[in-house]
């Protein structure tokens, strides 16, 4: 890996070419690591620019080893034998993608695909083992992250699976979208960039579904979509529709 701090990439990102002086590595937790440990990270790194739509690994592939997200966004999905596909989650940046499968030796069990511009840095199979077994704080925070995508696969079946109409589901990820990806002002807005066709692979229903209950409500003043942008006008009325 280059030792140079950052530089203009393709895509419009800021490309960090060095872990040691990446500017997020206070608030992420596989970053945020001893001085030692980054500086071991930053030699066996390979600082990657992906447009949107590249795929980083596919489901049933043989794990190469790890992608540490460090800018944009990636989801990971999985596709039954007739086709259909589920998103079990969008990646952040701080995420390390193809954790499982490296630390285990098993092939992906997910296809990443990148849903904008990313940077994804690429650690070999074989130097993240070893990576482990020198520094044991690196090991406890990939414990941390395989415990935190446990309980986040946990909580996507308990919805998907418990809900009772796709009305609910949809009620249940606007909200949840808005609380992870909202700006923090008084009025509950976020952006969002999905497809109908993405949030129906993520709430198990189809795209026409989705178009017609994001229609519904709309029309009930539930929420709005202007542009990329999602408003929800009644909290209170989309939490009558989980349950909650």
């Amino acid at each position: 890996m280059s030792l140079s701090p950052s530089m203009r990439a393709p895509y419009g990102l800021e490309i960090i070419e060095n872990c040691v002086t990446c500017p997020h590595r206070e608030d992420r937790l596989f970053c945020n690591l001893p001085a030692s440990g980054v500086q071991r990270l930053s030699m066996i790194t390979s600082a990657s620019s992906y447009p949107k739509g590249a795929t980083l690994f596919v489901e049933g592939q043989a794990a190469r080893g790890v992608f540490i997200l460090c800018a944009g966004r990636v989801k990971l999905s999985t596709t039954s034998i007739d086709g259909r596909t589920l998103i079990v989650r969008i990646s952040e940046p701080g995420e390390v993608l193809g954790l499982p499968a490296t630390v285990t030796g098993k092939l992906y069990e997910l296809t990443a695909d990148v849903l904008e511009p990313a940077q994804a840095n690429f650690i070999a199979r074989a130097d993240f083992l070893n990576f482990l077994r020198e520094h044991g704080e690196v090991s406890l925070r990939v414990a941390q992250q395989l415990g935190e995508t446990y309980h986040a696969a946990i909580a996507e079946m308990r919805s998907i699976g418990l809900s009772h109409s796709a009305g609910e589901k949809l009620a249940r990820f606007v909200l949840d979208w808005c609380a992870s990806h909202g700006d923090g002002n008084a009025e509950i807005r976020a952006k969002l960039t999905l497809t109908h066709e993405e949030i129906a692979q993520m709430i198990g229903a189809s795209r026409e579904t989705v178009t017609r209950l994001f229609a519904a409500f709309k029309k009930k003043q539930l929420l709005q979509v202007k542009g990329s942008t999602l408003i929800v006008l009644n909290k209170a009325g989309l939490e009558s529709l989980t349950g909650s």
